[in-house]
């Protein structure tokens, strides 16, 4: 096949969609097909024009304001639906559309190209988070017409299937995300980085992820007292000077990829994640796939990857002392957490990357096959949008 991808961040910047597509260029290149990426253009000038055999299209973009890393694609439908129209693709690949995807929905749907818009960020949550609360009427009404747009739409997770189809979206399907348990193990567990970055012996309370205000780091504060516990944060972002400062007894270890992380991640000895705004949460998956419990807020992607009292504990978004209350059990019982561990490794065995890449091709094969969607008429605000108090 010709697949062109659109992806609304990618590479030199390592989040959540970026990680996906690499994995998925990596599926195509093994079953020779041929991918065009459209991203937008970096400022590092040491990055490749092909990754995974693809080729990597970039386009003008500027700096999202107070996130100078993520940036934003310029131009309108035009531009994008060009690009489509010369490589001429069988399928057109939205990962996580909502400024460029949005283009490349149109773009696609004017020439008749399917698309499959996988559905990764609730963008609409963050508003709240960055103090424009105003603004989240306004993207989901965003949101609803790329999928709307889109011959189908891929999710990662029971809610947020839920959370689409609530919303009128019709052709929702699941697709998760697979886990490396080659590189995520326990064996990668290393008792000298643990002894690096708590001398004194304490067990390690870890979390791994942007440190921004979506992930809602901050209330890690309410760990930083735990006995006979050292809280290590891997990542970085926006909020790190004001975390470190909020947080003196806690490691910031900055960002770390490869080998470092999965050492990093197989040595805590619980993981937490406070974030109320993720799908799916790779981090979950990668910190059980290294045998490690999790503590996670019961919303969104945790849901369906964290089942508790059996691999880790969910507690009630906001509830910070159940939070607190859910780690010190596992804390203070060594036989449960290595049960709890033992449990969350076996229960992530088969998730590969390759299962899950052949699912998408799947997906791909049948929106070709399928009638191209019609024309919609213009989405006007859900009711739950329009009255935001409902």
């Amino acid at each position: 096949m010709r697949i062109a991808i659109v992806a609304e961040s990618f590479l030199p910047l390592m989040n959540g969609v970026t990680h996906s597509i690499l994995r998925v260029l990596e599926h195509l290149q093994e079953r020779g097909d041929e991918v065009l990426v459209i991203a937008p253009s970096t400022q590092d000038t040491d990055v490749a024009d092909e990754v995974y055999g693809a080729r990597i299209h970039r386009l003008p973009s500027l700096p999202l304001a107070g996130y100078a890393n993520v940036r934003v694609a310029l131009g309108g439908v035009y531009r994008v639906k060009r690009i489509l129209a010369d490589y001429a693709p069988d399928v057109v690949h939205l990962a996580s559309p909502f400024v460029l995807g949005w283009r490349a929905a149109q773009a696609a749907h004017q020439l008749g190209i399917p698309a499959v818009a996988i559905y990764q960020t609730e963008v609409p949550g963050y508003a709240g988070r960055y103090g424009v609360p105003f603004l989240e009427n306004w993207a989901w009404n965003r949101v609803e017409q790329i999928h709307l747009l889109a011959s189908r739409t891929l999710v990662p997770s029971t809610f947020a299937l839920n959370q689409l189809r609530g919303r009128g979206i019709p052709r929702v399907d699941m697709w998760r995300r697979g886990v490396d348990t080659q590189r995520f193990n326990p064996d990668k567990r290393d008792a000298g980085w643990r002894a690096s970055v708590a001398p004194d012996g304490e067990r390690l309370i870890g979390y791994v992820g942007r440190l921004a205000a979506e992930k809602q780091v901050e209330d890690l504060a309410v760990l930083a007292d735990v006995p006979g516990t050292r809280l290590v944060i891997v990542g970085d972002g926006p909020q790190r000077a004001a975390l470190e400062a909020a947080l003196p007894r806690a490691v910031f270890t900055g960002f770390l990829g490869g080998a470092d992380l999965a050492r990093a991640v197989a040595s805590f000895d619980l993981f937490v994640h406070p974030g109320e705004f993720e799908t799916f949460c790779q981090t979950i998956q990668e910190a059980m796939a290294s045998g490690v419990p999790v503590v996670a807020t019961g919303r969104g992607g945790p849901l369906d990857l964290v089942q508790n009292s059996r691999t880790g504990w969910l507690y009630e978004p906001g509830d910070l002392p159940g939070f607190r209350a859910r780690v010190m059990d596992l804390m203070g019982d060594d036989a449960k957490r290595r049960a709890f561990a033992a449990a969350a490794h076996a229960s992530v065995q088969g998730r590969t990357w390759s299962v899950l890449g052949a699912e998408l091709v799947g997906h791909y094969q049948a929106v070709i096959r399928e009638p191209a969607v019609a024309p919609s008429p213009p989405v006007a605000l859900s009711p739950r949008a329009a009255n935001p108090g409902s």
